[in-house]
């Protein structure tokens, strides 16, 4: 590549190919310089004006690869340039065509998992909720693997070594190993469908068809957490979970409506029952936080019971955990003034004839 600088390097004898071998290698590390100079200085700005991140992510992804590819390219063509090397010439070139290889595969697995990444904290920062960190490591692992073993493949066809003798046992093996692993595969793509689907989202409040309530803690790749609100913790095989009904509290918002049932007597004045019911509930909500302040209160009659003529209460909170509180003030406060305007709630009643 130097051949120009051989004549003013004659003085040095025997030792004017190596130190021309030794500048064709620092010349390529000026060019890396160069290049990575360019790149903080011109190219870094420039991306940075976009209205997105990711192409910033990419750029910072790809510039250790290209460095040590160019460091790589230095090696190989100052061992071109030496002598010494001659005898191994026939070493070099598929030396060379692996480590590059290996540093593109690098490459490629850092971008796809920058792109990956990005999507998921994406999507997870428009819902205002936490994507799992564990889930996003064991699938970047995933890549890896996945990116390093087609890298192999291509470094033995390069090497010359016969593969579909290779690939088609691994593609066996690759047959077995998933069906020895069918359960946890199941789990770590129904983790994948639920972080990427959103039925459920970390910090959300929900109840499955078997009963279980609690807060989303955590969607791992094998398995997700309900904290109940005793504090314990409930672990849910992924795949389970994803065929469980599932109602969430906090899907599409966290406000949601309260339900309180009551009853009077037949005696009782609907009218003026509804009415002090209704002052009951807004002057519960005022006092209340949990209470959606502005919202308000209304009776509505459903049915004639065995003893008293039943009603609902509806108010509403701001998220689930609040009804407790709400439901459990209204009720002493309901009470009370019913006591105080004479409103009877009765006890189950039955009349019995007696026959002469």
């Amino acid at each position: 590549m130097l051949e120009f600088l051989s004549p003013y390097l004659g003085f040095l004898g025997p030792y004017a190919e190596l130190v021309q071998a030794f500048l064709v290698f620092v010349l390529f590390l000026i060019l890396g310089k160069i290049i990575n100079i360019v790149i903080k200085k011109y190219v870094t700005r420039l991306v940075s004006k976009t209205e997105t991140d990711l192409d910033d992510l990419i750029i910072k992804a790809v510039t250790k690869p290209i460095l040590l590819l160019l460091a790589l390219m230095g090696l190989y063509f100052a061992a071109k340039e030496a002598p010494s090397f001659i005898p191994f010439q026939g070493m070099i070139d598929p030396a060379f065509s692996v480590l590059s290889i290996l540093v593109v595969a690098l490459a490629v697995a850092r971008v796809l998992n920058v792109v990956i990444g990005w999507y998921a904290m994406h999507r997870a920062k428009r819902k205002d909720k936490e994507v799992s960190r564990q889930f996003l490591s064991v699938t970047q692992k995933i890549i890896y693997i996945a990116v390093l073993a087609i890298a192999m493949v291509w470094m033995l066809g390069q090497l010359g070594i016969q593969i579909t003798a290779l690939v088609a046992t691994l593609g066996i093996g690759g047959i077995a190993i998933a069906l020895a692993l069918q359960p946890t595969l199941a789990n770590f793509f129904a983790g994948a469908y639920m972080i990427m689907d959103k039925p459920i989202r970390i910090g959300d409040y929900v109840e499955l068809d078997s009963g279980e309530r609690g807060y989303v803690e955590d969607i791992s790749w094998r398995s997700t957490r309900l904290r109940i609100l005793g504090n314990n913790m409930i672990i849910i095989p992924n795949s389970k979970l994803a065929e469980s009904k599932i109602t969430n509290y906090y899907y599409p918002s966290k406000e949601m409506s309260l339900v309180v049932s009551c009853g009077v007597s037949y005696e009782s004045d609907l009218e003026k029952v509804e009415k002090v019911t209704v002052q009951v509930a807004k002057e519960v909500i005022r006092k209340n936080k949990g209470a959606v302040k502005g919202f308000e209160p209304f009776v509505r009659y459903k049915e004639f019971g065995d003893s008293n003529i039943n009603f609902s209460v509806i108010m509403k909170v701001n998220q689930y955990v609040d009804k407790y509180l709400l439901t459990h003030e209204f009720i002493k406060a309901l009470k009370k003034r019913y006591d105080k305007e004479r409103i009877e709630i009765s006890w189950p009643v039955r009349k019995v004839y007696m026959a002469k």
